[in-house]
């Protein structure tokens, strides 16, 4: 019977322990395992941050080049659309009738240079006279009136010969300023006129290209800024440009002006860069898509920009600390830049960001974290921009 009772209690031990091995059993195949995500620290970056605005390219200097002789155009020194010099032949008007009035006023100012010559010798031939050979003072004043009235009517003479000469030097249509010519207005062969004033007859017009303007309106808050740095003498800020057809903004420009006045109706202001344009490329007219570095080079810290979620009207960037528990992070959202979302607010150097398996990572739960690396593309395209953009639409890394 003892035998029989010490067996019996072995049994019940025994069985007590293995409903105790079957209980943690069934109690850990019930908790599922924790999610697995990966988190890594914000990449942080010097960054140039742009702002975008669009603008018309413009010439930096443009004449209309008018006759200042009229007559008929003899001779055309140019072809539709060239590239002019300073200084190089047009148009040619007849100079036949100017030669001849140049000829005119040269014969003008040899007789009136013999005529000087003759007074001066007539007064020079009594002034030394004394005694009996004295003549009366009356007679002096006359020769010494003679003297002063030819050398007057010398001066008008050579005044109309620089005249004629002149005329005749306007004969030849010259370029005012280098630049891009626009077809001729007037074939040869038509009479033109030359006024000096605006009724002159329109030839055609020149646009100087190199450099060039690109002209937009800016917000008050960029004429503040570059007011302030012009009081600090800082240099323009710099601009970068692309055309419609391009994907990178190859044209390097810097702001030189801006208008006297802001648009009370839009609280905009007209502003202007200047681009070196050396092969002419760019033309007068042409729209472009422009970046300005207003906010110059700053500290930056990236994220990728799947990261980002939105609560509502918020931002919001899931972290998870050192506990392995996921919080939510309202932050203020930067440009786009490398495939990574800029983040202005709400994040620290510290901080792990989840960046992948988002669905399994909830506020409030907890998580087991893989290491994780953020890393941008130089490559990416720039993200669209559209009015829910940052106020720098764009960026790039600084070198």
């Amino acid at each position: 019977m003892r035998t029989t009772a010490v067996g019996a209690i072995a049994l019940v031990l025994v069985a007590g322990a293995g409903w105790a091995l079957l209980d943690q059993d069934n109690t850990a195949a019930a908790m599922p395992p924790l999610p697995s995500v990966q988190a890594a620290h914000p990449l942080v970056r010097d960054v140039t941050e742009w702002d975008d605005y669009i603008g018309r390219f413009a010439p930096s200097k443009t004449v209309e080049v008018r006759p200042r002789v009229s007559g008929a155009i003899t001779r055309i020194y140019f072809r539709d659309g060239d590239t002019v010099r300073k200084g190089q032949p047009l148009f040619q008007v007849d100079p036949r009738p100017y030669r001849a009035a140049l000829a005119g006023a040269q014969a003008d100012v040899a007789s009136a240079q013999s005529a000087l010559a003759l007074a001066k010798s007539d007064y020079d031939r009594v002034a030394g006279l004394t005694g009996d050979e004295a003549v009366a003072a009356s007679e002096i004043d006359q020769l010494r009136t003679r003297v002063r009235s030819a050398t007057a009517a010398l001066a008008a003479a050579q005044a109309r010969r620089r005249e004629r000469a002149l005329d005749m030097e306007f004969t030849t249509v010259r370029a005012p300023i280098s630049g891009k010519i626009s077809d001729r207005r007037v074939d040869a062969g038509n009479l033109v006129s030359g006024d000096n004033n605006a009724n002159a007859t329109l030839l055609t017009t020149i646009n100087a290209v190199n450099p060039i303007y690109f002209t937009f309106d800016a917000s008050e808050a960029l004429f503040l800024k570059t007011q302030r740095d012009r009081a600090e003498s800082k240099t323009p800020a710099a601009v970068q440009v692309r055309l419609q057809d391009e994907a990178d903004y190859r044209w390097k420009g810097k702001l030189d002006f801006t208008d006297n006045g802001l648009d009370p109706r839009s609280g905009t202001i007209r502003v202007r860069a200047v681009l070196a344009n050396p092969d002419g490329f760019l033309t007068p007219g042409m729209f472009g898509n422009m970046r300005l570095a207003d906010s110059g080079t700053v500290k930056a810290m990236l994220v990728p920009d799947d990261a980002i979620q939105s609560d509502q009207a918020r931002k919001i960037v899931l972290t998870v600390g050192k506990d392995g528990m996921v919080a939510a992070k309202p932050v203020e959202l930067g440009p786009m830049i490398g495939g990574l979302r800029v983040i202005r607010a709400g994040l620290t150097a510290k901080d792990r960001v989840v960046i992948s398996n988002y669905q399994a990572a909830v506020a409030g739960s907890k998580v087991a974290t893989r290491r994780g690396q953020i890393i941008a593309d130089p490559h990416a395209a720039p993200a669209p921009t559209g009015p829910s953009e940052p106020v720098a639409a764009q960026a790039t890394l600084a070198n």
